[in-house]
């Protein structure tokens, strides 16, 4: 039995296949090592009532915040810890991407959803121009930093008045109980992100448009026009932004010469037809 997970801040979504074969599907809380602890992933790990007793053979562990060694080796050991008798693997959630989306050719393979990344993938070696920085410095085209707009601009008095009446109705909110979930409260990138449900109902308000498409402009500066290749090879995007505002993100990759090719919400599943296509040698 092979398990697989890609994990975000607040959710690792899990596969256990047997002989090419899903035999359960389910979710947990997430695994991101800058979120959470070793001890607090390995209560997670251990607590998989969905694999208790069974003999699990490889475990892959895809996850938001594995961009380091350090970060890798804290998911790990908890992995090692709650099933020893298992082979591990641990990278980043990017590499999940890329080999979601992999169509047997080099291309480009991005992050839109909480937050943003992207790499360039050959069919064997992930590569990198530019670091994801997360939700403080970067996270570009991501929810979570066009949720810190939102708030900042409704702080600032910013808004649109329409747009600022809708929001005051809908959510009360006040300084106080922002700064709180920003600065005191665990998952801040996940709360910031959660305001893309406002974002998602406004989206054709002309406000929310210039938005939308200048975090997709800024993040295809930022990850994919650095990438040499990026004009010979299909740039692929999973995750809910990329899905939610395809049109606008079509619109702008068209601008600056990207071909876009895949859009995938969830790549659990595309995730697990790879590793089985590996594993037994599909072509």
């Amino acid at each position: 039995m092979i398990l697989i997970g890609i994990s975000g801040s607040s959710k690792c979504d899990w596969q256990l296949v047997e002989d090419e074969t899903t035999i359960s599907q389910f979710s947990t809380g997430g695994l991101n090592p800058i979120f959470h602890t070793e001890d607090e992933i390995f209560n997670i790990l251990s607590n998989l009532e969905e694999v208790k007793e069974k003999a699990i053979e490889v475990i892959y562990i895809y996850s938001a915040g594995c961009g380091s060694k350090a970060f890798q080796n804290s998911v790990l050991r908890a992995c090692s810890k709650a099933f020893p008798k298992s082979h591990h693997y641990v990278n980043h959630d990017i590499v999940a991407s890329a080999l979601a989306t992999y169509e047997g050719v080099p291309s480009i393979a991005c992050i839109l959803g909480t937050g943003s990344n992207a790499c360039y993938f050959d069919g064997d070696i992930v590569r990198q121009e530019t670091p994801a920085l997360d939700y403080v410095l970067g996270d570009e085209g991501g929810g979570s930093n066009y949720g810190k707009q939102l708030l900042k601009a409704y702080l600032y008095k910013q808004l649109p008045k329409e747009i600022d009446k809708e929001f005051t109705e809908e959510y009360n909110l006040t300084k106080e109980t922002i700064l709180e979930n920003v600065y005191m409260k665990p998952y801040p990138n996940v709360y910031l992100a959660s305001f893309m449900k406002f974002i998602e109902k406004n989206k054709a308000n002309e406000y929310f448009q210039e938005m939308i498409r200048q975090g997709m402009s800024d993040f295809m500066n930022y990850f994919i026009l650095p990438m040499e290749k990026y004009k010979t090879v299909k740039t692929h995007f999973t995750g809910s932004i990329a899905q939610i505002f395809e049109h606008e993100l079509r619109s702008v990759a068209d601008e600056k010469g990207i071909e876009v090719g895949k859009i995938i919400k969830e790549p659990i599943n595309d995730l697990v037809r790879y590793h089985m296509n590996k594993r037994y040698k599909k072509s």
